[in-house]
């Protein structure tokens, strides 16, 4: 189940927050709960990126891209994301998130968040994100256009080497991907055929 709760609380304090400049990072602190576990009694990997939406969209909020978007009657969807898991987080353990937008280009912006414990960086994610128009059919909004509206008017920092490579290797993956010979015990009518 979505936190709400904690999203509600967390959008609360974004609120009540100085505003940030758009590139500038947001931080947050958090701490995983028995709700948070797998298994294995540490932060699930799949709550671990809703966790992430509790850095990433009041971060949205405090550098005013929520207002630009309501302003617009636009949207924001993830377009892609990797994450690099590298610490473990265990229960009751009190964590800090860092959320920013590093750079665009003409179609995407990237962020980049971090989760922090004890001095050391457990998990980090980048992400592409659309902007997109109210109406699906009308596309998506350049990222520039969009930065703009939030009274940035300069172009994109340079985009880090590694986030460049990314970008690079996303744009040769194959979509759709091809799927694995499935046998006829397993086909169901979502699969093409």
């Amino acid at each position: 189940m979505y936190p709400m709760i904690r999203f509600a609380k967390d959008m609360a304090r974004a609120r009540r927050a100085p505003r940030l400049a758009p590139l500038q990072a947001h931080v947050s602190t958090h701490r995983c709960w028995p709700w948070d576990l797998d298994p294995w009694m540490e932060l699930n990997n799949g709550r671990t990126l809703t966790l992430y939406d509790l850095g990433r969209i009041p971060m949205a909020v405090r550098i005013g891209l929520t207002d630009t978007l309501k302003a617009n009657g636009w949207g924001i969807t993830v377009a892609g994301n990797t994450v690099r898991y590298r610490r473990r987080i265990r229960p009751f353990q009190r964590f800090t998130q860092v959320s920013r937008v590093i750079g665009w280009d003409r179609r995407f912006l990237y962020m980049e968040q971090s989760l922090w414990s004890l001095g050391e960086c457990c998990n980090q994610i980048l992400l592409r994100v659309a902007v997109v128009r109210g109406d699906q059919r009308s596309g998506m909004v350049p990222p520039a256009e969009a930065m703009a509206a939030m009274g940035m008017h300069d172009p994109s920092p340079d985009l880090p080497a590694w986030v460049e490579a990314w970008i690079a290797a996303e744009a040769i993956r194959p979509w759709p991907p091809a799927l694995p010979p499935i046998g006829p015990a397993d086909r169901t009518p979502d699969l093409p055929a």
